[in-house]
């Protein structure tokens, strides 16, 4: 096992990571900026190193500074936590040519997964079900591009194929408009992810988002565990997630899940991964692999009783999986609130000292955050401050404990979501489960304030 490992991330997954390797014996570096100078787990760390101004580029993304920094305090492996550098594939690659492990799937894995072309290919030989669309990148013949968007079948959708986030995407409901917004997206996508590759799937109308975890080890062992309904999204960020997903057979979700951790023994997967769905018509249809630890991995947790984070480091040192796909079983049901820094409503983030913070307790609450009385939530990076999460018997008791949770919670000086998970979980139709990607921007445009 790992003696030192360097945490390359910031806020409330810093944090988890720090916890997960106090647990085990293990001794952590935090790298930080200048703007989290006063930050929960660089108060906490065991060696703290400050690697830069507050832009993002010029510290979080600084990948010579991280490694640097690894080699002067003797870590021996690097977790990237999600967002920033995770799902680089340079940067791993960089990480294990310096002779640190990099606690997640190797550099092939995440480049043929990062693109979203190559990974739809790769699910479709794992027997994984996909979208219809092209076979792969468009083509430049605007004939062809006509020809394939017919037989796919309108609304479609084009995608840039290195987008992720929710950019790089345009629908489009008339032949009319096609070649247009193919040229538009081509342009953008050479913009903002340096590829400029497009491609096309039919346009789902009412989808839910359901994904599905998996753990693999270097050993070809993987396992699915199970899957979380993520389908309460803004502008395509996720704000509530849960665990299991309400309405969905077992059987089916089981099936599909035999499939995912088939698909990572034939890719030569390693670590956490998820597998992302559309879910309509009682149809999975897969969109695209996450190739490192979800925002939302607590709800997993809370339902299987594994340590997601602490696995990732287990199987990072060379551990095989010390359960088999038969051993794991879902217990009750798991909800989590994103607790951001904005205006409930209107999504503007609201930066600033955090005049009171009283996150809630009680039995089956957990509240994941860097956040304390008097900290300064900075304006350089993502809005999110921590998460609620509740685990019940039933989705019933596991929505009573949310709504609990919320009313409990108190957040001064900033603005923050609170406002709008407390309407949430008693809005009807989120109660009886099972509501499309789209139901909350519907439901915003209802409640305008």
């Amino acid at each position: 096992m790992f003696k030192k490992i360097l945490i390359a991330n910031r806020g409330e997954i810093a944090l988890r990571i720090q916890r997960a390797c106090r647990e085990m014996g293990i001794q952590s570096v935090v790298v930080y900026s200048e703007a989290d100078r006063e930050a929960k787990y660089v108060k906490l760390a065991d060696e703290a190193v400050c690697i830069g101004p507050p832009p993002s580029a010029q510290s979080y993304l600084n990948m010579p500074a991280i490694i640097a920094t690894a080699e002067v305090t003797d870590a021996e492996a690097i977790h990237p936590g999600y967002g920033f550098l995770s799902e680089n594939a340079d940067f791993a690659e960089r990480v294990e040519r310096s002779g640190f492990v990099f606690i997640g799937p190797t550099s092939e894995a995440i480049r043929l997964m990062g693109d979203k072309v190559s990974a739809k290919q790769a699910m479709v030989r794992a027997g994984v079900p996909c979208v219809p669309g092209s076979d792969g990148e468009l083509p430049e013949d605007p004939k062809e591009i006509l020809r394939i968007a017919r037989a796919v079948g309108y609304p479609v959708i084009i995608k840039a194929a290195g987008g992720g986030g929710g950019r790089g995407m345009r629908v489009v409901h008339t032949e009319a408009a096609l070649l247009n917004a193919v040229q538009t997206t081509r342009a953008e996508a050479g913009a903002a992810f340096g590829n400029p590759a497009v491609y096309l799937e039919r346009f789902l109308e009412n989808p839910r988002h359901v994904e599905i975890q998996v753990m693999a080890d270097s050993q070809r062992n993987a396992v699915g565990l199970g899957e979380r309904d993520c389908s309460m999204r803004r502008r395509h960020q996720k704000i509530i997630e849960e665990a299991p997903a309400p309405g969905i057979p077992r059987r089916l979700v089981e099936r599909i899940g035999d499939r995912c951790a088939a698909a990572c023994k034939k890719i030569g997967y390693r670590g956490a991964g998820t597998f992302e769905f559309l879910y309509e018509g009682g149809e999975f249809y897969f969109i695209e692999m996450n190739t490192r630890v979800q925002v939302e991995h607590p709800v997993t947790e809370m339902v299987t009783g594994i340590d997601i984070v602490q696995m990732q480091i287990r199987v990072a040192a060379g551990e095989k999986l010390p359960f088999t796909q038969r051993q794991i079983a879902l217990r009750g049901h798991a909800i989590e609130c994103r607790v951001n820094a904005e205006d409930p409503y209107r999504f503007v983030p609201s930066p600033g000292r955090v005049t009171m913070w009283h996150p809630p307790g009680g039995p089956g609450v957990r509240v994941d955050s860097h956040v304390y009385t008097n900290y300064v939530v900075p304006s350089n990076y993502d809005s999110m401050i921590g998460k609620i999460i509740v685990h019940g018997d039933t989705r019933e008791q596991a929505l009573a404990r949310m709504r609990t949770a919320l009313q409990e919670t108190v957040v001064e000086g900033i603005q923050t979501n609170v406002a709008l998970h407390r309407e949430l979980m008693v809005d009807a139709k989120f109660v009886e489960g099972g509501t499309s990607i789209h139901y909350l921007e519907g439901w915003l445009a209802q409640h305008r304030r």
